[in-house]
C-alpha cells in the first residue's frame, strides 16, 4: 500500500453496483449516480466471450473524487429499484469483506476454507466457487422471503420513463 494513504482513498471512493438489470446502459447508471458527486471514473462490465458475449454482466464500479460523495451515494441508492430490481451499492472494498465473512460465519467445510487460505494465488478452487454461488442464492431468497427490502413507490426508477430507452425495449 501507498504510504500517503492514495489505495486507501481510491478503495473508499469506489463503488460496487450490483444487480443491474441488463436494459441499463452506462449512460443511463452514470446519470442515475452523479447527483451525488463528481463521478471520477465508470467500469461498466460486459461478458467478453461465450455466448453473452458484449452482453452486460449486471454491474459496474464508479469512482467518486472523494469517499465523502461514495458515502452519500451508497446511502441513497442501496435498494432503490432501477427496472424493478432493487440496486445493491456498496463500497468496492466492503463488497469483498462483506462476502468473506458472509463466507466464514456460515461455516461452509473445507471448501470454503481452502479458497480464504489455500493457494497464494488468490484463485478459488471450482468446488468452492460452486459453494460460494449456492451460500450466496440462500442468502439472497432468504432476505427475499423475509421482506428485507421496503421500497416506497415514489423512490423506484422507471426503465422506460427515466433512463431513456428506446421505446423497443420498454
Amino acid at each position: 500500500m501507498d504510504p500517503n494513504g492514495f489505495i486507501d482513498e481510491k478503495c473508499e471512493s469506489r463503488l460496487y453496483i450490483g444487480n443491474l438489470d441488463l436494459r441499463v446502459t452506462e449512460a443511463a447508471l452514470i446519470k442515475m449516480f452523479s447527483p451525488f458527486g463528481k463521478i471520477v471514473s465508470e467500469d461498466f462490465l460486459w461478458h467478453t466471450r461465450g455466448p453473452k458475449r458484449g452482453a452486460p454482466r449486471g454491474f459496474a464500479f464508479v469512482q467518486y473524487s472523494t469517499k465523502e460523495e461514495a458515502k452519500l451515494a451508497k446511502e441513497k441508492m442501496h435498494g432503490k429499484l432501477a427496472c424493478g430490481r432493487p440496486l445493491v451499492v456498496r463500497l468496492a472494498s466492503e463488497k469483498y469483506l462483506v462476502e468473506t465473512a458472509e463466507k466464514s460465519s456460515k461455516g461452509m467445510g473445507e471448501s470454503n476454507k481452502t479458497s480464504l487460505s489455500g493457494s497464494n494465488s488468490g484463485q478459488m478452487s471450482r468446488g468452492a466457487k460452486i459453494a460460494a454461488i449456492r451460500n450466496k442464492l440462500k442468502a439472497l431468497e432468504e432476505e427475499e422471503s423475509s421482506g428485507g427490502k421496503k421500497q416506497k413507490l415514489g423512490e423506484s426508477i422507471s426503465c422506460s420513463e427515466k433512463l431513456d430507452l428506446p421505446s423497443g425495449n420498454r
